[in-house]
């Protein structure tokens, strides 16, 4: 009987961690959405004029929404995710196009990105020499 009664027990206890508890609150409410099936990746790029972010002044700023759909203020949010997908989110990975001459004058741009990539804080800054080289660099990410 004793050991009838812990069989039992057993059986209620896997049941419950593997099905859930039989009774009780249901776990989404009727017409509410699911959470996502991606991990949220959600940008906030600037560009300003100067060396550093600390220093210079945001001209522009874009939203880059890659996860679930690319959508954003970016003006080429698929193209941008992509790039960016195919760089695995290193910013540092993304080269500059030898397809386009840029001048040597120098008049630096910096570009910063804040927000979350694939569920994971980022922060990024880089200086360039000047507008063209940033358009340069990659193929969309800095393009706005």
């Amino acid at each position: 009987m004793r050991y009838t009664a812990r069989w039992a027990a057993t059986l209620g206890l896997t049941a419950t961690a593997v099905c859930g508890p039989l009774a009780g609150p249901a776990l989404a409410a009727p017409g509410t959405t699911p959470a996502s099936l991606y991990a949220p990746s959600a940008l906030v790029l600037t560009v300003g004029h100067g060396d550093i972010a600390a220093m210079a002044a945001p001209d522009r700023a874009v939203v880059l929404t890659c996860a679930p759909t690319p959508s954003g203020t970016h003006p080429a949010a698929g193209a941008a995710c992509a790039e960016l997908r195919a760089a695995d989110g290193d910013f540092d990975a993304l080269t500059g196009r030898a397809d386009v001459l840029c001048t040597k004058e120098y008049d630096p741009v910096v570009v910063t990105v804040d927000g979350v990539w694939q569920g994971k804080r980022v922060s990024y800054e880089r200086a360039f020499a000047n507008e063209c080289v940033k358009s340069s660099h990659g193929t969309s990410l800095f393009t706005f």
